[in-house]
């Protein structure tokens, strides 16, 4: 018999346990790596809000797994919130959604406008210690399991031109796979934040060999793209720059660069400079800019072949990039903040890059030739695969699988096809799908482990042959001109043997068809856990 459902049944979380409870909602719990970012992306916003005062970011990974962050910005405010009674330090570190972000009289441009980072560090570490240099004085706070040990206190003085933040933090194993940090990691993001913010020192000494590396950049989006490209053909040989500034309101940099077929890709966003790995907005904005760009240059110059159209696609064949934006007040995807949703930023980077795009290929019209040279074949490529691939069952060759749900487009870049974990899963991506352009293969149960299988051997597999068949390529083939869909998603469950069987297509796809994983065709999809 079921328990009777009553108002004291429902739990009202407060402070900060709606963190320790739920921690994948507020970071990544696979390391701690995310911890840092967010102490790391405080003394930034205080280098962004006041360079000149703030141009020093000391990081340092200490022996017994804790890692500190020290900045000389101006150090967080030690007196009283008259609303709640507590001290700035205290309030910023045990209550979420708290902090002086979310208006931008004190910060212009910040990556932390949830407000709940620091306090999410505090309440998933073991330990917590917090030094302030503020008005003179040297201030003093420390936390356990997110819990003030002590009030916060004056334990010295000094100059009053001595001004900064120091936090140092214990993770707290129980919250995550593996609780040490990912060093190559932390080191990558460190780079980054001294190359998107000029004259920024940035430092980070590892405790256990005593090593210490640091970096600083007057102007460094172009030598970090050069760098992280590596060898390998370019085009052109110095990366184009995009510079826009908007009223104080939204700044855009970029550097973009064109790779030969195969060199390591290198495609990097960053919004007041945290990372976006998903990108978002601006990225898109930067694909529309770079197309609508070349495309009036094409045009002007009577470059484009009879019939042939340009799009997104073929202009991006090949594209390296580092963005980087500021906003006011920008809007991300949940809280780790992969992905900028912010609407008109997409507008305001896709009119800077079209303007730069269109003067630079006029200003150099030999290397703006070569660029439409490399997109147009890429669009004849496009259409001579729509021509030669049929979207429906072809008249010669073998059958496709009698459980694809194929869709009625002819045209393979316009098709996806999503790959489902059983018979149950592909009758509800039938029902939800946009049949003119979606088709759903049901996969059943887990995949063979094909990374030691030999090519010539997979079709020992009935699923692994059904996923040939129906993309329409063969394994170790490098021509993709039979392709029937242009995007393959992975679609499993939201629970560790979905994971698992998409793990499994992911090395399929990676190990016998590298063809489709490096023109960008291979999608993993991110299933909702409940419904709402």
């Amino acid at each position: 018999m079921k328990a009777a459902y009553r108002a004291d049944d429902i739990e009202v979380l407060s402070g900060l346990d709606p963190v320790r409870r739920r921690p994948g909602m507020f970071t990544d719990t696979a390391r701690p790596n995310y911890l840092a970012h967010e102490v790391i992306d405080n003394s930034v916003d205080e280098a962004l809000a006041d360079r000149k005062k703030c141009d020093r970011i000391d990081v340092t990974l200490h022996g017994d797994g804790s890692l500190a962050v020290e900045d000389n910005g101006r150090g967080m405010p030690v007196d009283v919130h008259e609303e709640t009674g507590l001290t700035g330090v205290e309030l910023i570190l045990t209550r979420l959604h708290a902090g002086a972000k979310f208006s931008r009289r004190q910060y212009r441009y910040s990556g932390g406008l949830h407000g709940v980072g620091v306090s999410v560090v505090n309440a998933l570490s073991t330990r917590l210690k917090v030094r302030v240099r503020r008005d003179g004085s040297e201030w003093h706070m420390e936390f356990a399991g997110g819990e003030p040990q002590r009030a916060l206190e004056a334990v010295g003085t000094v100059a009053k031109a001595n001004t900064g933040t120091w936090i140092r933090f214990w993770p707290d194993p129980q919250y995550f796979s593996k609780a040490s940090f990912h060093l190559p990691s932390l080191k990558r993001v460190l780079r980054a934040k001294a190359l998107l913010c000029p004259g920024l020192t940035v430092s980070l000494t590892t405790e256990s060999d005593g090593a210490q590396v640091k970096w600083r950049y007057e102007d460094g989006l172009a030598q970090y793209l050069q760098e992280e490209h590596g060898e390998g053909e370019r085009l052109p040989d110095e990366p184009l720059r995009f510079s826009q500034l908007d009223d104080e309101e939204r700044t855009l940099d970029c550097v973009v660069q064109w790779a030969e077929d195969g060199a390591k890709r290198v495609e990097e966003s960053y919004v007041n400079l945290v990372p976006t790995p998903r990108h978002g907005t601006h990225v898109n904005g930067l694909r529309t800019g770079l197309t609508e760009g070349l495309r009036e240059f094409c045009e002007f110059h009577k470059l484009l072949p009879r019939d042939v159209k340009i799009s997104p696609p073929d202009v991006w064949d090949g594209v390296n990039f580092v963005l980087s934006v500021k906003l006011a007040e920008p809007q991300f995807s949940g809280q780790m903040k992969e992905s900028l949703a912010s609407r008109d930023c997409a507008g305001f980077v896709a009119e800077a890059v079209r303007g730069g795009m269109a003067l630079w290929l006029n200003q150099h019209s030999e290397l703006g030739e070569r660029i439409a040279k490399q997109a147009i074949a890429a669009a004849q490529r496009r259409l001579k695969a729509a021509r030669k691939t049929p979207r429906r069952t072809p008249v010669s060759g073998p059958a496709l699988p009698g459980k694809l749900a194929d869709c009625a487009s002819t045209a393979p870049d316009e098709c996806e096809i999503f790959l489902v974990e059983g018979d149950s899963a592909g009758g509800s991506a039938r029902q939800a799908r946009r049949r003119e352009y979606q088709a759903i293969l049901p996969l059943r149960g887990k995949i063979l482990n094909t990374w030691e299988v030999d090519s010539a051997d997979l079709d020992s597999s009935q699923e692994v042959h059904d996923i040939a068949l129906a993309l329409g390529i063969q394994a170790g083939d490098p021509d993709l001109g039979n392709l029937r869909y242009h995007r393959v998603c992975i679609l499993a469950d939201a629970d560790s043997d979905g994971r698992h069987i998409a793990t499994l297509i992911c090395a399929l796809f990676a190990r016998h068809f590298p063809a489709l994983v490096r023109g960008g065709h291979v999608h993993v999809v991110m299933p909702p856990l409940y419904r709402l």
